[in-house]
């Protein structure tokens, strides 16, 4: 069976549960998880028996037929709007409850469906999709296999060729690059790439700051394969004289970050996962240091569900890829964060990353 036949299937099931007669998909990733089509302004109606009906324009036509054979399609002439679209399979399927991705559509686009489709009722569901996508099949864990080795070899490159002139900009840029360079779509995300004080931004943005200006550098980068699949790793680089202070952060860190890997198998609560690392950092005395969740789940979005935070109720299942990445932050000093991406086993858990991440292993001599 296609893989997106799987889980055309799969949905099917959970469109019936919710006691309706189709899902509008307009999340445009959720559409490519579905039928394997790479672009975007398309829309899905998913009927829960029947095939799925894909809504698109002229400009994509070959890139569908190349795509999606065999997927029936709906190609909007100029002029056509989408809600007409709608409005129109939905009458000739006699759909009379369609359900529509409310976490991810407007309110303006739900207010248009709704005015449009007179004497059909528009209900919010909430994750149908999302929760198909928690856990991953066989081809999404070999494609996050392959964004992990390109992540690891991109940052291998640049690490190799780090200087104190360098900029947390051109180290930005140069992951980027490289990682197109070795085969990759892109980076997941602009990379975040931080030296000294600005590394106790969790979220820092890269800028012309020097890296030799301190001897501790954060960078948190990933990538994203050919499919759109990503990774996600952060990782200290220490250099020059480096403060005792730091050095005890980052002990504490790992072990957080060790005891939280450890914690991961099936059935257990993302709650219980989060706790045995953040109770390493607080019984440390930097709990309040310590103030966003453990982890998320990634995939064709490098923020998906499952969330690992505190009182987190998701039960972990075999198939689902979970970054892990406690981290101190003493605003005025400077940050550390440890970052792994790991699948949950039938019996247990396995890193899919594999850049060195012992104190010896951070430190680099310029």
């Amino acid at each position: 069976m296609d893989i997106h036949d799987a889980r055309q299937k799969r949905l099917s099931r959970l469109v019936t549960k919710q006691r309706a007669d189709a899902l509008l998909v307009t999340n445009f990733t959720n559409v490519t998880y579905l039928t394997g089509f790479s672009g975007d302004d398309s829309f899905l109606i998913f009927p829960r028996s029947g095939g799925p009906i894909l809504i698109s324009d002229p400009r994509y036509t070959t890139q569908l037929e190349e795509e999606c054979p065999g997927l029936d399609l709906v190609i909007r002439r100029p002029g056509t709007s989408m809600i007409s679209s709608i409005k129109k399979i939905v009458a000739k399927a006699s759909i009379r409850k369609l359900a529509i991705e409310a976490g991810s559509m407007s309110v303006g686009l739900f207010e248009q469906i709704k005015d449009a489709l007179d004497g059909v009722e528009v209900l919010p569901a909430n994750g149908m999709v999302e929760q198909l996508r928690q856990v991953k099949d066989a081809h999404e864990i070999r494609l996050i296999r392959e964004a992990a080795a390109l992540a690891e070899r991109a940052f291998a490159i640049v690490r190799a060729a780090l200087s104190p002139s360098q900029t947390e900009l051109h180290v930005a840029h140069e992951l980027e690059h490289q990682a197109r360079q070795l085969g990759a779509r892109g980076c997941s995300f602009a990379p975040i790439v931080a030296a000294g004080p600005r590394s106790a931004l969790p979220h820092a943005r890269p800028t012309q700051q020097t890296i030799g200006s301190s001897p501790f550098l954060l960078i948190d980068w990933g990538a994203a394969e050919r499919n759109g699949y990503k990774s996600d790793l952060t990782r200290m680089v220490l250099t020059g004289k480096i403060p005792a202070k730091l050095e005890r952060i980052y002990r504490v860190v790992l072990q957080a970050q060790l005891r939280g890997i450890e914690a991961i198998r099936p059935d257990v609560t993302t709650h219980e996962v989060d706790k045995a690392a953040r109770d390493v950092i607080e019984k440390a005395g930097f709990g309040r240091q310590f103030g966003h969740g453990l982890g998320h789940g990634i995939g064709l979005d490098i923020h998906e569900d499952p969330r690992l935070s505190n009182g987190g109720k998701t039960v972990l299942k075999p198939g689902m890829v979970i970054t892990v990445e406690p981290g101190i932050y003493l605003p005025g000093f400077g940050g550390v964060r440890i970052e792994d991406d790991v699948l949950v086993t039938r019996n247990g858990h396995e890193v899919l990353t594999n850049v060195p991440k012992r104190w010896e292993d951070a430190v680099l001599s310029w």
